[in-house]
């Protein structure tokens, strides 16, 4: 092998994604094959660069200086494997993660003949092998679960082989392990009142067990090997502490949950509480959403499936917990209805009311520009529902299109209050889109109602101009502009729009908070004059005036005039508009 200056002059490639690479490490630290028992044991690390003379890997597992061992690693750029013999020449304890080491390996490249062989290694000790890899990244579930936990999940799996005829799970016993059918199938079958009752086949590709890890209860069924089989196991609690070390990994269980819920087979795990999906509406960053039935009242409703990431961590959840009994009890013809919250496979499950109709979202995506009086109705019943929730002490924290939701009456409904937070929380996760956040929750300052007006003014924005006020796609780029550029003026692109709704626009989104509308029911006022040819829903029909006399004597004038100042200060905050006229001496 090549000496250290030698080596550094062997240019070297770094690996973006890092490779996956499968070391064969030696008992005894040598590579002579010892004659009495296998030799050879495996373990899966990261390898950040390699060159003709040495690689450099990243591994929680403790390599010792001056072990040999044979490598296989797996670029992802080439999608294929190289085959090594190696040296570790130092371990030096990583700088961002002091849990795991980096480890310089001297290599040269050798024939994969070269390579241990099955026959060598202990069959209590068999993870998988680089060609079951291959198998592993195919896998539709498998193959998604984040780049940083590949490693350390091939190192917990372990090989378990059935023979045909055997029943490896049984109904009733605890349900702590779940395997990855790698060969064969095998039956799966519910024993009720002493007689069996098939509910179903799982074949290769497929999991079995694997509502362990979601719920954590007994098993529901017995499972009998159909033929011979090879399967990969590991137990919730391996998977749990695998979780807890890499986050990401919750989003492997809504992709298993979100299978199971998704299939056409109606089985028992696709009930709710009281109700039960039957299909999959839509998908977005923090939730799916699924249609279901009220299984007494037949009623259909929608079913939000808040993704794990969020559903696993304690603070989100003690904090969803608290505001959905808000959230729950509102009752407003502009917000949708929320009929109930349940907790289940380890997540949360929202029941709200079943829509129809489209989002302002999809709206925009095929109208260029909407015509005022469309726009003026949305945003009128927009601020109605928002003026309602910030009454409750709720901000919303998501308004934007996809979450303006319209009826074929054109009622409009404020969709995903799931993520709603009080007034005065300060959030540092983030939780809104970034292209509609206002400044100070980009910065994790704390929300009012001040946030929720500037995400409408954004929202206003586009439906006036037909463009987004911030089209960067560089979150990078364009967290900066949000930051430091005040919005664009709406009259560029839409010059007839009336002066007064440009007024309304540049000042909802005004960046410092303090110079924005404090109060919807402020927008509400310099809207509605705007909207007398506008067929408003009841509930916001347009203004009535009453007149009202005070007859009063010249000395009670200062006493009067303190009244009214008193009364004018508390109607305004209900949007009302006092206006007084003096009438000559009676």
């Amino acid at each position: 092998m090549a000496d250290q200056s030698e080596r550094r002059r062997h240019p070297r490639k770094d690996l973006d994604p890092p490779g996956v690479a499968c070391l064969f490490i030696h008992s005894n630290g040598t590579d002579t094959v010892a004659t009495d028992k296998p030799p050879y044991s495996i373990v899966y690390v990261d390898c950040l660069n390699k060159s003709d003379g040495g690689v450099l890997l990243k591994s929680k597992h403790r390599l010792e200086p001056d072990t040999q061992l044979y490598l296989q690693i797996y670029d992802f750029s080439e999608k294929k494997w190289d085959y090594y013999q190696g040296l570790i020449r130092r371990t030096d304890q990583d700088a961002e993660n002091i849990s795991y080491s980096v480890v310089g390996v001297e290599s040269q490249n050798v024939d994969p003949a070269s390579m241990p062989q099955l026959s060598q290694f202990e069959d209590q000790d068999i993870k998988p092998l680089p060609s079951d890899y291959e198998f592993f990244i195919t896998n539709k579930l498998l193959g998604r679960i984040p780049r940083e936990a590949v490693s350390a999940m091939l190192n917990q799996l372990k090989l378990k082989q059935i023979k045909a005829g055997a029943r490896f799970i049984r109904q009733g016993d605890p349900g702590d392990t779940f395997y990855l059918i790698q060969n064969g199938t095998c039956v799966a079958s519910v024993e009720k009142e002493g007689k069996l009752h098939s509910v179903g086949r799982i074949r290769e590709g497929d999991f079995v067990g694997e509502m362990s890890i979601l719920l954590g209860e007994p098993r529901s069924a017995h499972v009998d090997a159909e033929t011979d089989m090879d399967m990969w196991g590991m137990t919730k609690q391996q998977f749990d502490q695998l979780a807890r070390e890499h986050p990401e990994l919750c989003n492997f269980l809504t992709e298993l949950l979100a299978d199971r819920l998704s299939s056409r087979e109606l089985t028992a795990d696709r009930t709710i509480g009281k109700y039960l999906i039957t299909d999959i509406i839509g998908s977005g960053g923090y939730s799916i959403v699924y249609k279901g039935i009220h299984k007494h009242l037949n009623r259909p409703v929608a079913i939000k499936m808040m993704k794990h990431d969020l559903a696993m961590e304690p603070d989100f959840l003690i904090r969803f917990r608290n505001e959905a009994k808000i959230i729950a009890q509102f009752n407003h013809p502009n917000i949708v209805n929320v009929y109930d919250i349940e907790e289940r496979f380890r997540t949360v499950f929202i029941i709200m009311e079943h829509l129809e109709g489209m989002s302002l979202e999809y709206i925009l995506e095929n109208m260029s520009q909407l015509p005022l009086p469309r726009i003026l109705n949305i945003l009128v019943q927009v601020c109605a529902g928002l003026q309602y929730a910030h009454k409750q002490g709720i901000v919303h924290q998501d308004i934007k299109p996809a979450n303006i939701f319209i009826l074929p009456d054109d009622q409009v409904k404020i969709l995903d209050f799931g993520l709603a937070a009080p007034v005065g929380t300060e959030d540092f996760e983030l939780p809104g889109s970034l292209r509609y956040m206002a400044p100070e929750q980009l910065e994790g300052e704390a929300v009012n109602e001040c946030t929720d007006i500037f995400s409408l003014g954004i929202s206003a924005y586009e439906m006036v101009t037909g463009k987004k006020p911030y089209p960067q796609k560089d979150p990078r780029e364009l967290l900066r502009i949000r930051l430091n550029q005040d919005i664009p003026d709406p009259m560029e692109d839409a010059t007839e729009i009336p002066l007064s709704f440009r007024q309304f626009i540049l000042k909802a989104c005004a960046r410092d908070p303090n110079q924005r509308y404090q109060q919807v029911h402020e927008i509400l006022q310099d809207l509605m004059p705007l909207t007398e040819d506008i067929s408003l829903p009841e509930y916001l029909e347009k203004r009535k005036m009453i007149n009202l006399f005070l007859v009063y004597n010249q000395n009670q004038e200062l006493v009067l005039n303190r009244l009214v100042e008193d009364f004018s200060a508390k109607v305004k905050k209900l949007g009302i508009i006092l206006k007084g006229a003096e009438f000559k001496d009676l």
